[in-house]
């Protein structure tokens, strides 16, 4: 016959039925899943509304990939269009046209004014004339920006699109 020792009975009178699983929550992680989504699209409109899709890029042999220096604070995104028909030029910075390169001036001094580093990205369409450019580059120059790319399409990644 075996006994149990006063400790023993002890134990087994404390421990209670183990309760049900716990049901899994999924309101709160909906809600969180929200939030997140509404968080990155805010953060990538900003991007999306000022790439131009009249703008036909150049091909470069030697085009990179951009590498991504942190925020998008600074940079500033100047779609250059290109009218063959009259031989004009439009310039577009955050949605805003300008027809004359000097005008873009004053809003990359503005740039450069809050960010010292702004980072000035050209996406030029491919029949603008160097002229119009140099204008453009002039206006950049005037303005303190120290840091300008252009914006092209890698000549060995256009087959495979």
């Amino acid at each position: 016959m075996h006994h149990a020792t006063k400790g023993q009975a002890n134990k087994k009178a404390t421990r209670e039925m183990p309760e049900e699983d716990p049901e899994f929550q999924i309101a709160p992680m909906i809600d969180i899943l929200l939030v997140l989504l509404v968080f990155f699209m805010s953060i990538s409109s900003t991007q999306v509304m000022q790439v131009n899709d009249k703008v036909k890029l150049a091909t470069a042999k030697e085009g990179k990939e951009p590498t991504e220096k942190g925020s998008s604070d600074g940079k500033v995104i100047v779609n250059v269009m290109w009218s063959p028909i009259n031989n004009v030029g439009t310039i577009e910075i955050d949605g805003k046209e300008y027809a004359v390169p000097g005008d873009v001036q004053p809003v990359l001094f503005n740039a450069v004014k809050k960010t010292p580093d702004a980072q000035i990205v050209i996406r030029s369409d491919k029949g603008v004339r160097y002229e119009y450019l140099r204008g453009i580059l002039k206006a950049a120059g005037g303005a303190g920006v120290s840091n300008v790319t252009f914006s092209v399409i890698n000549k060995d990644k256009v087959g495979d699109k």
